[in-house]
């Protein structure tokens, strides 16, 4: 299946980021992880840039994760740690942008995609869209603490249980009422939508706004406590590489609890 692509295209003060796997619901690889952070090295230091859209091809899907197939090579807890110090970094990469960021979701914004729209500053979805973190039923692994801290500020702790405890996908009425949307509109009006609040806000003080940008992000990421334990015990154990061994056979795991 192909590599995918993460595309970067730049009108005026406007960049564009397109998540471009469309045939796997743009589920991310290690390359296009590579190039989304080349692309926010990019965006870090282009003072002409002032908004950054998130976007994935295909209208099905924003990101749905990243590509389990990936973990068939893991042997140990190690390889867990350095997999979630990876999404961490790329992750803080979107949050660090010193200008706002939007995220138009259209379809699944799960696991990783997920993680990637709570980066942002702003979301926009399609009245179909469905976000959560179905790991307790798919892949038996665990989140890093940041982005636990990250869900749990946006959605608060009981949403957060039921994404990653019960497996649930939240709708996107849901993510709206509890304020992770901040609308919900029509495919064919998400276009315009996404543009019109992008001019907004480019027409606003760019320091005033990368100045709270980076303190509400100190704020959240102050004083977490270490948790490369737990993220060690999740993928050394037997359940993880049941779970990865389903997802490629597509078959349904079997949890043994160790």
């Amino acid at each position: 299946m192909s590599e995918g692509t993460v595309h970067l295209s730049i009108e005026g003060r406007i960049a564009s980021v397109l998540f471009d796997r469309p045939q796997a619901r743009n589920a991310m690889t290690w390359a296009m992880y590579e190039q989304l952070g080349r692309i926010c090295t990019q965006l870090q230091n282009d003072p002409g840039i002032r908004v950054v859209i998130f976007r994935g091809a295909g209208g099905e899907a924003f990101v749905a994760g990243t590509d389990i197939a990936q973990f068939q090579s893991f042997s140990d807890g190690d390889d867990g740690v350095a997999y979630e110090r990876r999404i961490d970094h790329c992750i803080e990469q979107i949050e660090r942008l010193p200008m706002p960021t939007l995220a138009v979701v259209e379809g699944w914004a799960v696991g990783g995609g997920l993680a990637i729209a709570t980066a942002c500053d702003f979301r926009i979805a399609t009245p179909g869209s469905r976000f959560g973190v179905p790991i307790a039923k798919t892949l038996g692994n665990c989140l890093s603490i940041n982005n636990l801290a990250r869900l749990t500020a946006v959605f608060g702790s009981p949403r957060v249980k039921r994404m990653l405890l019960l497996a649930e996908l939240l709708g996107a009425e849901e993510a709206l009422a509890c304020g992770f949307l901040l609308q919900v509109c029509e495919p064919a009006e998400i276009t315009g939508t996404t543009m019109k609040l992008s001019e907004r806000l480019a027409s606003l003080a760019p320091v005033t706004q990368s100045v709270v940008k980076e303190g509400m992000r100190r704020l959240a990421t102050h004083a977490l406590p270490e948790s490369e334990d737990l993220i060690r015990r999740c993928y050394a154990s037997r359940d993880f590489r049941e779970g990865v061994e389903a997802f490629v056979a597509k078959r349904k795991p079997v949890w043994q609890g160790h």
